[in-house]
């Protein structure tokens, strides 16, 4: 994968990197991000220079025909860890497979917002992110993500390829500890804004202080 695949991706997209020499070479490492479009899950690796894990609708990994046999081989090679849509105790396995991720130094992804923006503005942030920032004490690089979204918009079946340059702004890492003072429902919202907080100065984008309403229909 990252002597055939990455270099093809690479190729493809081209994606302007701003701010790689924020990323920690080792360590555990949450990979927080705002989400326009399918492919920021590919965007993302390509940027950040180490294996990075992410949660993703169990969906992709079901299904037969050629099609969804090769999404399952690409993204479970790519370290995706699959989650049901709707079940919360599914939603938890997940976040607590991506302690495991963490506690062995590894990279984990996650997009606070819960989906994709449908209108480019960066919604509320779910709390999910600040609880694996406490249970985890690991570091959260906050990455902003500009033109995925005309790349391959939401109800596009497929990517433009040499297309636009999507462009990938990587912030200082963001250390939380000490946060861990303050009752646990209260520091998972503090830390959730003000990683939010920091990806809307870094992408530039509206804010909308409500939650993704597409995301209460497919949520965790």
């Amino acid at each position: 994968m990252t002597r055939v695949v990455r270099p093809i991706l690479w190729l493809l997209f081209r994606p302007r990197v701003i701010g790689g020499e924020n990323v920690p070479a080792y360590g555990p490492l949450i990979v927080a991000s705002n989400h326009l479009s399918f492919i920021d899950s590919f965007i993302i690796p390509l940027a950040v220079p180490r294996p990075v894990t992410y949660i993703a609708k169990a969906d992709y990994f079901v299904g037969g025909g050629l099609k969804r046999g090769f999404v399952r081989w690409f993204l479970t090679n790519l370290g995706h860890v699959p989650v049901k849509r709707g079940a919360r105790r599914a939603a938890m396995g997940a976040l607590e497979q991506a302690g495991d991720v963490l506690a062995n130094s590894g990279a984990f992804a996650i997009y606070p917002e819960g989906t994709r923006s449908p209108d480019g503005r960066l919604y509320r942030g779910r709390t999910g992110v600040g609880w694996l920032a406490l249970a985890s004490g690991a570091r959260v690089l906050p990455v902003a993500l500009e033109g995925t979204e005309k790349i391959q918009p939401i109800g596009a079946s497929r990517p433009r390829v040499f297309g636009p340059r999507p462009t990938v702004r990587i912030g200082p890492p963001m250390d939380f500890s000490h946060y861990r003072d303050l009752p646990p429902a209260k520091a998972r919202r503090a830390i959730t804004d003000e990683i939010v907080e920091t990806i809307q100065k870094m992408s530039g984008q509206e804010y909308a202080p409500v939650y993704n309403e597409r995301a209460d229909e497919e949520r965790l």
